[in-house]
């Protein structure tokens, strides 16, 4: 079929990421699909995000935690994913920095 694109979400993945990188696979109609590459990285301490959509994030590999402004966190391993809704205070409370940890994020 013309006009498709296929790649693989593991394709081009560092073998070090000295910080966290956000790719855009698709966005339209306010639909927005990312990759997010985390080795060792967390939100800053004190931040939250905070956002106009909501948000469904699958973890595909690696390990993470993901902090809520109530102080509970809940563990993530690949095949785990949160549907967070709309302006759920959360961060990125620690990533695995002995490997790295592929994310897939649809913001809707």
């Amino acid at each position: 079929m013309s006009g498709t694109d296929q790649r693989n979400l593991f394709d081009n993945l560092p073998e070090r990421l000295p910080q966290e990188l956000f790719e855009t696979l698709a966005a339209g109609d306010g639909v927005r699909i990312e990759r997010i590459l985390s080795q060792g990285q967390a939100s800053p301490e004190g931040f939250w995000y905070d956002q106009e959509q909501h948000e469904f994030v699958l973890l595909l590999q690696g390990a993470a935690r993901i902090g809520f402004d109530d102080g509970s966190e809940r563990v993530l391993g690949p095949g785990d994913y949160l549907n967070l809704p709309a302006h759920c205070r959360h961060r990125v409370a620690w990533t695995d920095p002995a490997q790295l940890t592929v994310w897939l994020a649809v913001f809707y």
